[in-house]
């Protein structure tokens, strides 16, 4: 099988877009953007490793530092002062590649599946470039502001990256392209003018590479789109009647009924609501932060437990959304204490009361919660991914 080797090219100046940080190194959903395009090469599993180049200036630097903690990160090397000089230097560090793919720094959102399809073409053509079809009408500019002639768009095509080729191939074209001078604008433009054929292959509308203003807003709106990935969680509790406490549900006490039996307060609803939320964030049990065999959690405040667990959600990066609550009893009703318990349970968790669903049914005298023999509660959690979390 042969080895292929991704250069991700992260040498450039960001003219276009300005600012002081170059577009490559602008913090893109808590990493920065030549970060993600790195670890999306990386994410193909026929990619052996990624070598990345970077201006002299960043070389042994925090920003080096950074991209060589990435795994499968195989070297960082110094670019040149075009394009294809860093390209140059790229694919002579993967010296022991038969087959080498060039990205751009600046394409955070490249798909593995593309990155697979490229290297597929290569092993078959030996060069290949992804492209996307034109879709609206092309016209050449005459030079004096106005049109020269209508181009036939049936026949161009938007280059995108990874470009790859055999790395002997993509190294002479390179070579040849910085001793003669002239600037090329892809690899696979030099790797033409030594007469090689390159593959197409159907590129991805979505592998947007981040040049201006524009195209930096696009790629904002769409981080912050899966920074509020939701995530739904599920919780259930159930504890019989009897103990010497009384009644507490929701965070509220109920004067008279006969209460629940637990190792803590053993409210119910706020228990089944810690395992929702829990669940959602991809974290523990409740019974994991509290043993019920540890003393220190003895008839414990489960609004304390619950405002605990919150924290532990936002630590995790997770936004509390929403929490639906069904309470299944035969008794106490609960009808004229919901509004109470709605906002006891939101400040347990640090939410908006209006956030907060809570609604009871009876199990209709069906099995031991029909015959009052205890009560429970089902919940559901909704959270969103906080901006810039991982």
């Amino acid at each position: 099988m042969s080895r292929a080797v991704a250069i991700v090219v992260a040498a450039g100046r960001s003219s276009r877009l300005g600012g002081a940080i170059p577009k490559q190194f602008l913090e893109l959903g808590g990493e920065s953007v030549a970060s993600r395009a790195v670890r999306a090469m990386t994410a193909c599993s026929g990619v052996d490793g990624v070598i990345v180049v970077l201006s002299r200036e960043e070389i042994n630097g925090p920003r080096d530092a950074a991209l060589r903690r990435i795994d499968r990160v195989l070297a960082v090397v110094p670019g040149g002062s075009t394009r294809a000089a860093s390209a140059v230097a790229g694919v002579e560090a993967a010296s022991d590649a038969d087959i080498v793919l060039v990205h751009d720094g600046a394409r955070p959102f490249v798909d593995p599946a593309l990155v697979s399809a490229v290297l597929n073409a290569v092993r078959q053509h030996g060069a290949a470039v992804p492209a996307l079809p034109v879709r609206d009408t092309v016209k050449r500019d005459d030079g004096a502001g106005f049109v020269a002639e209508t181009l036939d768009r049936a026949t161009l095509r938007l280059a995108q990256t990874p470009q790859g080729a055999r790395r002997d191939w993509m190294l002479e074209a390179l070579r040849l392209a910085v001793a003669s001078g002239g600037e090329i604008t892809d690899e696979a433009q030099a790797l033409e003018k030594t007469g090689r054929r390159v593959a197409f292959v159907p590129g991805d509308p979505g592998n947007i590479k981040i040049t201006t203003p524009d195209d930096w807003s696009d790629a904002l709106r769409r981080v912050d789109e899966d920074d509020l990935a939701f995530r739904v969680g599920h919780g259930y509790d159930v504890h019989r009647f009897g103990g010497t406490r009384g009644l507490v549900l929701g965070g509220v006490s109920f004067p008279g009924e006969e209460g629940l039996s637990g190792h803590s307060d053993a409210d119910v609803i706020l228990h089944a609501a810690m395992d929702a939320l829990l669940g959602a964030a991809g974290l523990p049990d409740i019974g994991h932060y509290f043993p019920p065999d540890d003393p220190r959690f003895a008839s414990a405040n489960s609004a304390t437990l619950a405002r605990e667990v919150a924290g532990h959600v936002r630590t995790s990066g997770f936004r509390i959304v929403n929490l639906d609550l069904t309470l299944l009893a035969e008794r106490p009703k609960i009808r004229e204490r919901a509004g109470a318990m709605r906002e006891a349970i939101a400040s347990s968790v640090l939410i908006d009361p209006a956030r907060v669903g809570l609604k009871a049914t009876t199990l209709e005298g069906l099995g031991a919660l029909g015959r009052g023999e205890g009560i429970a509660c089902h919940a559901v959690a909704l959270l969103r991914r906080a901006k810039g979390s991982a």
